[in-house]
């Protein structure tokens, strides 16, 4: 199956929080409970280039990353939900206008992963211009 095509903007300052749910092709929820997630967003369409933000499934101290339990952090890995989270902090510290990312999942490591690329897309930076710490 073909990567889906999603394309999204990233607030400068801000917090991006959305989820997306894996399914299958009846439209049944893939148990994630035994897989890992990576994200790189990059300048080039080719994989190469600068490397403008990698998520994963090993979230950062502020929680950016990808959440095998939703976006709430609580749901259930057999929901197929994958929070995907980029706090105000990292955010703040981007500074690119536009790049390209995928979004892939994998059971297994090394020679053994199965490896899917669920989404890939266009990111666009929509620059902050309010600054300051609350």
């Amino acid at each position: 199956m073909a990567a889906g095509k999603y394309s999204f903007t990233i607030e400068q300052g801000a917090t991006t929080d959305f989820e997306i749910v894996y399914k299958d092709a009846n439209g049944d929820r893939i148990d994630l409970s035994n897989y890992q997630a990576r994200m790189q967003i990059r300048a080039l369409q080719t994989g190469s280039g600068d490397i403008y933000l990698t998520l994963s499934s090993s979230l950062q101290d502020d929680g950016t990353g990808l959440n095998m339990s939703g976006s709430n952090g609580t749901t259930s890995p057999v929901s197929g939900a994958i929070g995907i989270y980029i706090s105000a902090v990292t955010s703040s510290e981007l500074n690119f206008a536009q790049g390209y990312y995928d979004l892939e999942i994998a059971t297994g490591s090394g020679a053994d992963a199965t490896v899917t690329r669920l989404l890939e897309g266009v990111v666009k930076l929509s620059q902050q211009i309010t600054t300051g710490s609350f």
